[in-house]
């Protein structure tokens, strides 16, 4: 059996098990979306930049509503949901035309969920060769673009497009 090591994410990891307080309902209470990384708010769920990302332009979506199992949304929510992966895809696509993406849930702490009590929704765009040796060898991660220049670059994006009925 092979295993992929992922070092930077030790450190995300260190600083959710510290955390009292959720991230996303943090994120919610912040009054300044750019402070928040949120490109988006919904009626039920918003579409917020994963601050530490495993390609640029990884984002979540997470409802507003505090709950770990997809299962219990209300059917407004996990609707919602659907619709803003397929604005999330758009977007990325416009911005940084990725050759795939990785999209999914990981639902409860043995499922791989750094957050487990408020379920959510990743988008995660990937490129031909995006993975590399620095992050094993050299314990560092290369991203095209910081977090503000991807939050600069999407948020005009999220502006403009429209969520399909």
């Amino acid at each position: 059996m092979e295993y992929i090591s992922a070092p930077w994410r030790e450190e995300y990891v260190r600083q959710i098990f510290k955390m009292n307080e959720c991230i996303f309902c943090r994120a919610i209470k912040l009054k300044n979306d750019r402070d928040a990384l949120i490109l988006f708010r919904g009626t039920h769920n918003f579409i917020v930049l994963n601050k530490y990302p495993y390609t640029t332009g990884h984002l979540m979506i997470a409802p507003y509503k505090h709950l770990a199992t997809f299962e219990g949304a209300k059917k407004e929510s996990s609707d919602e949901m659907t619709d803003l992966l397929k604005l999330s895809l758009k977007a990325l696509k416009k911005e940084y035309r990725p050759h795939g993406f990785n999209t999914g849930m990981n639902i409860g702490k043995s499922a791989g969920a750094g957050i487990a009590d408020h379920y959510h929704f990743h988008v995660i765009p990937r490129w031909t060769g995006d993975s590399n040796f620095m992050a094993i060898v050299g314990k560092t991660k290369v991203m095209m673009t910081d977090l503000e220049t991807t939050y600069d670059r999407l948020l005009p994006l999220f502006q403009k497009l429209k969520m399909e009925p």
